[in-house]
């Protein structure tokens, strides 16, 4: 399977005092506000830390639960929370943290499966940065 997505930043004025807006080909954003206080202060829009996050978490989820079905196991509730560390113009760490309700794994397996999809996940491959893994299996 091949395909392409697509999304466009558009850019006005200094890098402190400019703002800009981001798109995606979906639309899910949609001219989201993007400037120096949504991402290195707070401010309503977002910044491209939070949306490696978002697409980390996303991807990581998704991996799990195919590695899962095909495991036999079918995820009742995934949730993962990916923390992006931005330290001294660099990302540093990308923290996931797994909660998972998987009837009849057990606490090895749903390790073992949670490590694998952390590892083959294409934003894991995609990323030049530690990645580490905590897991909770309810």
């Amino acid at each position: 399977m091949k395909f392409t997505r697509r999304a466009n930043a558009n850019w006005k004025g200094t890098g402190m005092e400019g703002k800009g807006t981001i798109s995606t080909q979906s639309t899910t954003l949609d001219n989201a506000q993007l400037s120096f206080k949504t991402r290195f202060e707070q401010g309503v829009g977002t910044n491209p830390e939070e949306l490696i996050a978002a697409a980390h978490s996303g991807c990581f989820t998704m991996q799990l639960s195919f590695l899962l079905s095909e495991a036999g196991f079918v995820p009742e509730d995934l949730d993962t929370v990916a923390k992006v560390t931005f330290e001294d113009g660099t990302i540093t760490l990308i923290a996931l943290e797994l909660t998972g309700k998987v009837p009849g794994i057990s606490e090895e397996d749903f390790q073992k499966t949670a490590q694998k999809a952390k590892e083959i996940c294409p934003i894991s491959k995609l990323l030049n940065t530690e990645i580490t893994l905590a897991v909770t299996l309810n």
